[in-house]
């Protein structure tokens, strides 16, 4: 981590906060709150305050859910490499391309043409992309993921994709002012979770990223080892 001025940047303050949200949340549930990481999502970030966490080395994990976001956003911090950037949105196969060249994850694959188009690029490569499977937790028809009954075969076919490394699953919980209204949510996709993945995650997976700014903690106690944290994090 680094050292010096940079550490007193404002956003140092919410980052600690949030954390000392999520190490209690841990607690409450008996777990190794190293067990649970932070995807800080930059949609609505400042420059000064993503440059500033990234160059300290607090946290691993950014996020975009949008491709031309990400894109003009890179140009902004003056970054080339897409080390430590996750993709969480929905991704059309037009833009599996650019996705590639812009994450290192994607974290929200949710039908076979997309593991398709990706594995199409990277053919002939040694690069392997890490993705997660998105699930929905939601009776809603907008909601992308697959269905929980889906996600086991899935993941069998993604295994004939070699240039993929499919590490764990995602899930958003339906939208409300309680956060308490999101755990049956999160117990569901943890029960999935430790179903098809009954190895002990480790610091690269298989992850359980579920959880936003207004019920992570929840989602920690149930059990999630990536927050998609954005507006906790970065104040508007």
């Amino acid at each position: 981590m680094a050292k010096g001025p940079i550490l007193t940047h404002p956003v140092f303050d919410t980052w600690s906060a949030l954390r000392r949200r999520l190490d209690d949340a841990a607690r409450r549930a008996g777990r190794d709150a190293k067990e649970v990481s932070v995807v800080s999502v930059v949609k609505f970030a400042a420059l000064d305050d993503v440059q500033a966490l990234r160059s300290a080395g607090v946290c691993r994990w950014f996020a975009e859910n949008r491709v031309q976001d990400a894109q003009k956003r890179r140009l902004g911090l003056g970054e080339t490499s897409r080390s430590g950037w996750r993709f969480i949105g929905h991704l059309q196969t037009n833009k599996a391309k650019a996705a590639l060249e812009l994450f290192d994850w994607v974290d929200s694959l949710d039908s076979l043409d997309l593991a398709e188009a990706f594995q199409r690029r990277l053919e002939g490569t040694e690069r392997r992309l890490g993705v997660l499977v998105q699930v929905k937790l939601t009776g809603r028809e907008t909601q992308s993921g697959l269905g929980p009954d889906e996600a086991a075969a899935f993941l069998e076919r993604l295994k004939t994709y070699p240039n993929l490394r499919p590490a764990g699953l995602m899930g958003i919980a339906p939208m409300g002012d309680d956060p308490e209204a999101a755990r049956p949510a999160f117990k569901r996709l943890k029960q999935l979770y430790d179903a098809l993945y009954p190895e002990k995650a480790g610091p690269d997976g298989p992850w359980l990223s579920m959880g936003m700014s207004g019920d992570c903690e929840v989602a920690v106690e149930e059990g999630a080892t990536l927050v998609r944290v954005g507006s906790a994090l970065f104040k508007k």
